[in-house]
């Protein structure tokens, strides 16, 4: 019968894993909404391949997910809404977790 420490640790490790998971999982979104907003600007998949990277470490800035809405929508210049990019990370969440899982 396991003890109270082995629960824990279970549960300690299933947190980090989980949190990584998300972590990644946001990364992917944000690399797949930077490879969007590169198709919207006309960019060339190699151009298309750097902006998402940029997006990608936009997303550090500060907590949440506005430093990335702020970012693609300066970029954009009008082409899309400060709504409509945060329509698309949420639109881009599950198929970056889908990503993830078939990646496993």
């Amino acid at each position: 019968m396991p003890t109270f420490d082995d629960r824990e640790n279970a549960f300690e490790t299933k947190f980090a894993h989980d949190s990584e998971m998300q972590f990644r999982a946001e990364a992917r979104r944000n690399k797949l909404a930077g490879l969007w907003a590169a198709g919207l600007m006309g960019k060339s998949d190699d151009e298309a391949a750097a902006y998402a990277m940029d997006v990608v470490s936009a997303d550090f800035e500060e907590a949440g997910n506005e430093d990335v809405v702020r970012k693609l929508v300066a970029d954009l210049a009008g082409k899309a809404s400060a709504d409509e990019v945060r329509a698309k990370l949420a639109e881009l969440l599950p198929v970056a977790k889908a990503q993830l899982l078939r990646e496993l």
